[in-house]
Order: structure tokens, then sequence, then C-alpha cells
């Protein structure tokens, strides 16, 4: 089968290839290393401007800075590496922010065995929220610095490693996590950080941000800064092979999404574009198998590589609409993040089409989707059936409804969904307080069978 090349190579070796230039140290298993070698889609048809390194407005556009620290660990049986990570990094005493889920599964206790096994102390941390209060971070710092923790490691989903990297930042900065909501407030680095995610999900292994629900205000916010860039980063496939399939899919939509609003952002960029398409590959063609058999290491590693290459195209593109009108879910009723970015994705993609049609036709056909022949506009809205299917075989409501989302509540969750500033400003339409009402009031009754 044929691909697209660039400048003689395939798009899923060139994504390798920069994850190496920016700043990544990567250990690959041989399955994901097989599926990133043959890219399974053929991209010949694809429009080449998104592709060609040569694209005037690319490279005379606006300028773009990409900064991606964090050495990466890959493959399968790598947390037995945590200790020599740790020891590498100086680290003496961990302070190990885990999801409370993970004894339940038996993961917690292969995560701590090898530091058992290597004499490294740590300190455990599992007082973790699906959707975490700035006062779990205030807590966190204040347990570890009493416990004179000098290495900070996150294991878990992206609740378990935003608070991990909030402690760390703490610990050397001081003051309340309340201090460093907004971007640039962070000033020093923080005690060295690792995280090791245990879902294909938030990406927050290698991204700038870490995410809070704001206790005074209800709200849901971030830290956003370069001091929040984990040190390292640890992605063992085996650890993701328990996660019930509802959770496999809250969070394998979450990567899908970071990875389809970074290609469309109003700051993407021929990196961004790389990474994000790759991952788009990945996910949309691995997500369903890892959904109907959890054990199925190859889907697993797939997906988990999608969610890290999603991460590194959302920290440096970031994200859009979907991500803001999900945090008013978050904030007002408590919806998992993954779960309220899954069921608002096709309607928000769908007000987006104008915004950006090439590049939804060029989702669509990487998604999987025939569009040869067809005009630009109905190849785009491929791309809308092409996610609301995809939702559909795994399990995602089709509607706000579902979740008992107050009807009621749509023009106050529209107001606060605006003030999301860098999500609103990176979309590839420009939405309005009415276009956003008319958003969840389309998603709140669903299309039925439109679509």
């Amino acid at each position: 089968m044929p691909c697209r090349l660039v400048s003689g190579l395939p798009v899923g070796v060139l994504a390798l290839v920069a994850a190496l230039l920016f700043g990544a140290t990567l250990h690959f298993g041989l399955p994901i290393v097989e599926q990133l070698s043959r890219i399974a889609l053929n991209y010949s048809s694809i429009k080449p401007s998104f592709f060609n390194p040569k694209r005037t407005e690319a490279m005379t556009g606006q300028p773009f800075t990409v900064t991606q620290p964090t050495r990466i660990r890959f493959g399968v049986n790598t947390i037995n590496d945590l200790p020599t990570m740790v020891k590498d990094l100086g680290g003496e005493k961990v302070f190990l922010v885990v999801d409370p889920g993970l004894a339940a599964t038996g993961l917690l206790e292969r995560i701590v065995a090898p530091l058992k096994t290597a004499k490294v102390p740590f300190e455990l941390y599992d007082k973790i929220d699906p959707e975490p209060g700035l006062k779990l971070a205030d807590q966190g710092a204040a347990l570890a610095k009493r416990a004179k923790c000098d290495c900070v490691v996150g294991v878990g989903g992206g609740s378990a490693m935003d608070v991990a990297k909030a402690v760390s930042i703490l610990l050397t900065n001081g003051g309340k996590a309340e201090d460093y909501l907004g971007l640039g407030k962070i000033k020093k680095p923080g005690v060295p950080k690792i995280m090791v995610p245990t879902t294909a999900g938030t990406g927050a292994e290698v991204t700038f941000t870490a995410v809070f629900i704001n206790e005074k205000t209800k709200s849901k916010g971030g830290m956003n800064g370069d001091p929040l860039y984990p040190d390292a980063a640890l992605l063992d496939p085996a650890l993701t092979v328990s996660m019930p399939p509802r959770v496999t899919a809250m969070t394998g939509i979450d990567a899908l999404i970071h990875a389809l609003e970074a290609f469309v952002s109003n700051q993407a960029h021929p990196i961004s574009n790389m990474y994000a398409l790759e991952a788009i590959d990945l996910i949309s063609h691995n997500l369903g198998m890892a959904y109907a058999h959890g054990g199925n290491l190859e889907a697993r590693s797939a997906m988990l590589m999608g969610s890290l290459l999603a991460g590194k195209a959302l920290a440096t593109a970031g994200v859009g609409l979907v991500h803001a009108m999900s945090y008013p879910l978050g904030g007002m009723f408590g919806i998992p993040h993954g779960l309220a970015n899954a069921v608002l994705l096709p309607y928000v993609v769908e007000y987006n089409l104008i915004g950006a049609p090439d590049k939804f036709a060029v989702i669509a056909e990487v998604m999987g989707a025939d569009v040869a022949g067809m005009p630009n506009r109905q190849a785009a809205e491929m791309a809308v059936d092409m996610v609301y299917q995809l939702n559909q075989d795994v399990g995602i409501p089709a509607t706000l409804a579902e979740l008992k989302i107050p009807a009621k509540k749509i023009p106050e969750m529209a107001s606060i969904a605006l003030t999301v500033t860098r999500p609103v400003e990176n979309n590839p339409r420009k939405p309005t307080l009415p276009d956003v009402v008319a958003i969840y009031e389309t998603a709140m009754a669903g299309w039925m069978h439109e679509h």
C-alpha cells in the first residue's frame, strides 16, 4: 500500500524523527514499531499541502515555538526502569501520586514493586478525584514537604498526573495552587517529576498544563507554563490493559480530540500537524479493538502512542472549542473530562466545518472514510460521520441529556465556555454566545437519525 512521503520518508517515520529531535528519548517494543512503520492508511490521495515542508504559508506565516523537553521511555514492562529514572534525575525520596483505583486493579503493587526492590523510599498519596480540586494539590504539597520528598511521580490518568505536576511546582515556588492559575505565573522549575500514564487519553505526561476545579468559583481552569513539563515520562502499554471498556472509550476519544483540535487549531504548524495526523491514525484505527478486547496489547500500545503524540500536538498547537465547552460540564456538574469532550465532539466538529474544510476532509480520510472524488465540503462532512460513528462504537452517550445536564443551565454554561480564552482563540471558527448556546442545545437533543 503506497503512503505519502515527505522528503523521502513516510509520515509515521517523520513523527518518530521529530520526537527524537524535540527532546525525547524513545524506546519502543516491536508491535508499535510495526504499526508506525507500515502506516496503516493510504495517504497517497490526501492533499499534499498538509505534508509538504515547502508549503509557503506554513513557512512564511505566524512564527511558532516548540518546547518539548520531556525524556520519554516507551515499551512493555518499562515500569521496571522507574527506579533508574528517579536516580538519573537525582531523586532520593519519591512522592508517589496515584489514582485511588489502582489498588483495586492490582496495578499499585506493580508500580511500587520496582521501587521497593531498588530500595527507593516513597510517600504514597492517593487522595485524587476524577475532577481534582486545587486543595488536593495544596494538601499533596504539604505532605510531600513534611516527608522531605525531592522527586514526584504521577501514576494514573490526567487527574493524578496534573496533581503531581502541581505538587512539584509548589515544592519549589511556594504559595497555593490557586496562585498559579493562568499562563506564565510559575517562575521556578519544580522538583524532578516523572509521569506514568495508565490510560491512553490525556497526554498529560508531555504537556505544560495542569487542570483543576477552583472550589471557590466552581469553575475549571489550568496552570500553564514550561516549568510544568515533566522531566520524564514512562509509558508502559502493559499498565493500560486493565482499563475497563468505559474508561478506555472516554480516554481514547479524549486523546483523539486533542489531536483533531490541534490539527485544525489557528496555532497549528507543520510539526504539530505531523504529530496530530499520526495520532488520529493510530487512535481511530485501534480504539475499537482496545475497547472490544482490553488484553489486545498491540492495540493498547498503539493507543498509548497515539495519546502521547496527541499530547505533543496539543502542547504546541493547543485545543479548541470542544475543550472550552466541556469545562462547564466538569466544573458545574462533575462530568469526567473525557466523557464531556466525547459527547460534544461531533456537534462541535459540525459547527467548525466551514472554518477549516480542507483539514476536516483530511481528518475524514485519515480516519478511514472513502472520500475519493467527493467535493471538498462533502468530504469534510464525512469527518462528522466518522467521529459520531466511533463514539457509537465505543458506547459514548449521544446527547447531553443522557448525562442529566439540565437544559436551563445552557446559557450559563455558554457564558462560562467563552471565558476559556485560549481554546476559544485557537478554534478555526470564532464562536459567539448564540453559537455556543445553539451547539449545547443541539447536543442536548441529539441528531436522531440524521447521522
